[in-house]
């Protein structure tokens, strides 16, 4: 539990056992009911809710008691991913669809057996007894799970699915008891049948929304890559290893080579080349002396740091990122399904049909046959009951989502978030990160300026043979351009190191020194030759490296982050689909100005903080604008989760991943523009079986009202929108069309839009 300035508390939750936008619906309906909440946010995407209460009025046990009341399982939010949760929730699914499915067998095998011909010869007076068992194991025992919450909905006057399947199963057993016990000319297996049907599509319409919620969460688990929780911490002079939540302020805590700092602080002793890019997005580390702050998090790159503890707990910048990514969510503009719109008062009109058509054979027939038509009454009820059940309506989006979700993993693409289909063919802005997402995220040498008359390849031999005993990440970039031009490098030899400076060797007898320019200055060498140089390659955004042999500069090496080989080309793509791009970073507005100008990019935002990333994203949002975000790093969460469509690169954070609702596999850019399109066509078909479904329902429901269509036709009628629903979602030809090019696309990193439009 948080807890704000002005005294109101917050319980931020994980939710296990949602399918729809019904449940959400239901969810948020029951706590808006609880005297002392204040607000209430449900998201399905991330299967997570926030309640803002009054401490004063009600509890926190109360609030979480109340999500298991109606149904609903709470999950620790704490914890990075409830996987062996979902996993078992989606074994559970699995074997309650096993065990109606067969006994839905079973009841229709039986059900024809009772049929003509077949009745003269196999009609059992115990059928209809073995029919009401099949149906009372599927309701009362496979199926008990919805009654619980159909009726905890109904205790809260919610109506929802559930509700109106119990309905619909119940009138399906009671009309077959009526058969039994009142009147043999009710077909009683008919009406158990209808009841054992009813629940199967539902349990099948639960395991199906599962695996859509599972499925992505099972590929991205082996993505995370948790941090270590424990710190070394030097206590009387020894060190131990302490967890994290039990280090105090002003501590000293040692940090080796290659480790993360576990906390936020400052340098005591030691230099060292630090990895904030958690933080600046950047990927170049920064030289870290006596006297800097870290932060935690942060990767120790070279020496051995100590620190002395500024900031734990929820002070820390991890916890405060946490917060940001909380209040995001919060914050984020609320999508209504196009679903709910239909569902809205739906399932009202149904119960109140299925009065009508009661109350009409009851009432109606006293004036024309002079006493009521029970049967008649009876059978339309049921009738509009089962024709009413939104089976079809229910399946409608996750069916398109699973489409959908299976075209975009064509091209490594994990579509998470239902809401995600919606609001694609609404986006109109995308935020970049510009680090790892429009950059590869590492540092390569872009420019090697020879001074006088050496060559390019003597001044990056000479830098790549000294920065070969380095630790220092840039000595890397230098050590793999010159491999890549297959530069053979000579013997270093009196290797000397000078933290946060430069290094320097002797090579073949000459002495060359390879670092910032003015550590060289310090060391008596003129740079100022290089001056026009230095400025030209600082102003397009690059890190300098000078190189002197004998006390003479020789040349100048420029280190960057460098473009992708498809930003330039998916930022054009943006602009095709109508969608604006937009860079933001935490680097400098000359570093960034110079990215943006290389892929085309006219809008940017330079040196913002991950919490000031997801304000400038509800900027834009407030501008009237549907926003998606494209990061993949810590600092780019909170922007992620605010977004209307957050996208995460795959090779990211965990935290990143979690906090979106798309996640590309890999590193094309170009990802994004495919999914908009995928998402886009996935929405297109989502409305065709809405409007399929619809028209079951919509058609049926008055012509039972009649009474004229017999209880297991409008059952027939339910499976036959199921059907129609089911073909227009997988129609093979046109997905093997559609897939087929994805694969052929992914040779020669295009996508044609036309090959969508057949789907």
């Amino acid at each position: 539990m948080a807890t704000d300035g002005d005294g109101t508390a917050s319980l931020r939750m994980k939710i296990g056992g949602m399918s729809c936008s019904f449940c959400t619906s239901t969810i948020r309906t029951a706590y808006e009911r609880i005297d002392g909440v204040r607000e209430v946010g449900v998201s399905l995407a991330h299967e997570e809710g926030l309640v803002k209460y009054d401490p004063a009025k009600v509890s926190e046990d109360h609030l979480k008691r109340t999500l298991h009341d109606i149904g609903y399982t709470y999950r620790d939010p704490d914890k990075v991913a409830g996987f062996e949760e979902e996993e078992a929730e989606l074994a559970q699914a699995r074997n309650r669809l096993i065990a109606a499915g067969t006994f839905t067998g079973i009841t229709l095998v039986l059900m024809l057996l009772g049929m003509e011909p077949f009745a003269t010869v196999l009609a059992h007076p115990m059928l209809p007894w073995v029919m009401l068992a099949l149906a009372a194991e599927t309701m009362f025992v496979t199926g008990w799970f919805i009654k619980k919450m159909a009726f905890a909905s109904l205790r809260r006057r919610i109506f929802n699915q559930h509700v109106l399947l119990e309905f619909a199963a119940f009138a399906g057993l009671v009309g077959g008891l009526l058969g039994v016990f009142v009147n043999p000319e009710f077909p009683a297996g008919h009406f158990f049948a209808v009841a054992t049907f009813v629940t199967t599509y539902h349990i099948l319409s639960d395991y199906v929304s599962k695996v859509v919620r599972t499925r992505s969460s099972q590929a991205i688990r082996k993505l995370l890559d948790l941090q270590p929780n424990d710190a070394r911490v030097i206590r009387d002079g020894f060190e131990q290893d302490v967890p994290v939540d039990e280090v105090a302020i002003g501590e000293l805590v040692r940090v080796r080579p290659g480790e993360s700092i576990p906390v936020d602080g400052a340098v005591t002793e030691g230099a060292s080349a630090v990895d904030q890019s958690l933080v600046t997005g950047e990927p170049i580390p920064e030289e870290k002396v006596a006297g800097d702050e870290v932060i935690g998090g942060s990767v120790n790159r070279t020496g051995t740091l100590v620190l002395r503890v500024s900031r734990v707990g929820q002070e820390s910048f991890l916890a405060r990122v946490a917060r940001s990514i909380e209040e995001a969510r919060a914050l984020r503009p609320g999508v209504l399904q196009l679903m709910d719109v239909i569902l809205k008062h739906f399932v009202r009109v149904v119960l109140t049909a299925a009065a009508l058509a009661f109350g009409l054979w009851v009432v109606g027939p006293i004036f024309w046959a002079g006493g009521p038509d029970w049967f008649r009454a009876v059978f339309a009820t049921l009738a509009v009951l089962v024709m009413g059940y939104p089976c079809a309506l229910g399946m409608a989006t996750p069916l398109a989502m699973i489409r959908g979700g299976g075209m975009a993993a064509e091209r490594g693409i994990l579509m998470r978030s239902g809401e995600a289909f919606q609001i694609m063919s609404r986006l109109r802005t995308v935020v970049l990160d510009k680090t790892g997402t429009i950059t590869r995220g590492e540092p390569g040498v872009e420019t090697v300026v020879a001074v006088g008359d050496y060559r390019d390849a003597d001044v990056l031999g000479w830098a790549a043979t000294v920065e070969a005993a380095s630790e220092h990440p840039l000595a890397r970039a230098i050590e793999d351009a010159a491999e890549a031009r297959e530069l053979p490098l000579g013997d270093a030899g009196e290797f000397g190191a000078h933290p946060g400076r430069g290094v320097e060797a002797t090579v073949d007898g000459a002495r060359i020194l390879v670092g910032k320019p003015a550590f060289l200055a310090e060391q008596g060498i003129d740079v100022a030759a290089a001056d026009e140089y230095r400025e030209r390659l600082e102003s397009g955004g690059r890190t300098v490296v000078a190189v002197a042999r004998d006390g003479v500069l020789v040349g100048l090496v420029g280190v960057a982050d460098t473009v992708k080989a498809d930003a330039a080309e998916a930022v054009s793509g943006m602009r095709e689909l109508g969608l604006t791009p937009v860079m933001i970073t935490g680097d400098n507005e000359r570093t960034a100005r110079a990215v943006a100008e290389q892929v085309g990019i006219e809008r940017v935002f330079a040196q913002v903080l991950p919490e000031e990333k997801a304000n400038r994203v509800r900027e834009l949002q407030q501008q009237g604008r549907r926003v998606a975000m494209v990061g993949d790093g810590i600092n780019d969460a909170p922007a992620l989760t605010q977004a209307d469509i957050g996208f995460a690169i795959g090779a990211g954070t965990d935290i990143a991943i979690e906090s979106a609702d798309i996640v590309v596999m890999g590193d094309r850019l170009g990802s994004v523009t495919d999914a908009h399109r995928i998402g886009v066509n996935s929405y297109a078909k989502t409305k065709q079986n809405l409007a399929l479904a619809f028209a079951f329902n919509g058609i049926g429901i008055p012509v039972a009202i009649t009474g004229l269509l017999h209880p297991i036709w409008a059952m027939v009628a339910m499976v036959a929108s199921v059907t129609a629903v089911l073909t227009n979602s997988f129609a093979g030809s046109a997905l093997r069309r559609v897939t087929g090019a994805a694969r052929d696309s992914e040779r020669d990193g295009r996508w044609d839009a036309g090959t969508l439009e057949t789907a």
